[in-house]
């Protein structure tokens, strides 16, 4: 069952053979089996798969994430390579008042190492900025995680630092690198 809304989905074409969708139940099937097909390999670097055990659980996620972003609070993106669902991409956070926006991804294992991160943020980073309603892109990872860290630096992140144990995850808090990526003009709102 759809929701009642008048909203239009979403689509952000990265190049020929990337697209973003905006979140919505139609995903459901392809989602649920990524992330079923994807679990173990998840499982290292976010807590979340442990708990998306039948299409269910990915169903309410859809449907929670689906509002928020429709109403502007977050973003969430089905990462589409060719015809196939591949990802998730999202603006987990949105901070309207500070034109900022906190960036989650995620992509089936076989689909590493070929750009796709790397051109779905560039996609979104020129939507959002273009709009002028983001304008401080922020990622957050483990400093483990090698694959999120050398994407934030390959894509013009700067790192700020590092939040000591301000990630819990497989039974132990692990400490964060803090990437940010400024576009557009220091100048205040009007």
């Amino acid at each position: 069952m759809q929701p009642k809304h008048s909203w239009q989905d979403e689509t952000i074409e990265a190049d020929a053979h990337l697209s973003l969708h905006s979140v919505n139940e139609r995903f459901l099937q392809p989602l649920f089996a990524l992330i079923q097909r994807n679990k173990v390999w998840l499982q290292q670097a976010m807590d979340w798969p442990q708990y998306v055990n039948k299409p269910e659980d990915t169903l309410k996620t859809l449907r929670a994430n689906y509002l928020l972003h429709h109403r502007g609070f977050s973003k969430m993106f089905m990462l589409v390579l060719d015809g196939e669902l591949v990802g998730v991409f999202s603006f987990n956070q949105m901070e309207a008042a500070n034109r900022a926006a906190y960036i989650g991804y995620w992509i089936d294992e076989g689909a590493q190492g070929q750009g796709v991160i790397a051109r779905a943020l560039e996609a979104v980073i020129a939507k959002y900025s273009r709009e002028g309603s983001v304008r401080r892109f922020v990622i957050r990872c483990i400093v483990t995680n090698e694959a999120s860290n050398r994407v934030a630096l390959r894509n013009g992140f700067t790192r700020e630092g590092c939040l000591r144990q301000a990630e819990y995850l497989n039974g132990a808090f692990h400490d964060q690198n803090i990437y940010a990526r400024i576009v557009g003009s220091a100048q205040t709102m009007p």
